[in-house]
């Protein structure tokens, strides 16, 4: 069965500590939390003051998802501010395994992100040294964007190197994910899902959970 972290960005912020308390109901695995500069990606979302919120509302796994240039100056923030988990994309540094060590020797899970334009191959050198890694099926920056399925190749070449060369990194999804799609990216190999938009316009949290676990 799959992990779920539901991703606050479309969360209704004007009540999220209600929002913190449904996801905990409803038997999330643990929330997504994306952070955007406005330079990495054309937008901007929010930051370390609501992370801290966020800590304090809720005892879930926060995984938080950096989509911002020079992350390395930034990981040890979030580390303290509240994050049990941090990803960053490769497109986004010269130095990936210089951050991804920082965000270890912090305490936190690792995690490397890669965009749907970039290939597994920019990533293998540092496979074995991550706790996950999130393919992002859409292009990041926005929410509500139609699934590209065609990522999900990357999420075959993942789970097959994943089992030949014995690692044991988790693989995460993020983009587009809803209940047509869930299925197609589980059976690709996936073992983490980001859902937005789909979940949280969903009447019942808990059920929109167990359908998109499996």
């Amino acid at each position: 069965m799959a992990q779920l972290f539901p991703s606050l960005l479309a969360a209704d912020f004007l009540h999220l500590d209600q929002e913190l308390c449904a996801l905990e109901d409803a038997g999330v695995d643990g929330v997504h939390f994306d952070v955007m500069d406005g330079q990495f990606v054309p937008n901007i979302s929010v930051g370390l003051p609501v992370l801290n919120a966020v800590r304090r509302g809720t005892n879930l796994p926060i995984d938080v998802h950096l989509m911002i240039e020079d992350p390395g100056v930034y990981v040890q923030h979030f580390i303290d501010y509240g994050a049990d988990m941090i990803s960053v994309h490769v497109e986004a540094t010269p130095h990936i395994h210089s951050v991804i060590q920082k965000i270890k020797d912090g305490g936190a899970k690792a995690g490397v992100v890669i965009n749907p334009g970039t290939p597994v191959s920019m990533i293998e050198p540092i496979l074995a040294f991550v706790d996950y890694v999130l393919v992002m099926t859409v292009n990041p920056g926005f929410g509500g964007q139609v699934f590209i399925e065609r990522c999900l190749d990357k999420v075959r070449t993942l789970a097959q190197f994943k089992a030949t060369q014995q690692l044991d990194f988790d693989i995460e999804v993020d983009g587009g994910i809803n209940a047509d799609t869930v299925t197609q990216a589980l059976d690709a190999g996936a073992t983490m899902l980001v859902t937005g938009s789909y979940f949280f316009h969903q009447p019942d949290y808990r059920q929109a959970t167990q359908q998109l676990k499996g």
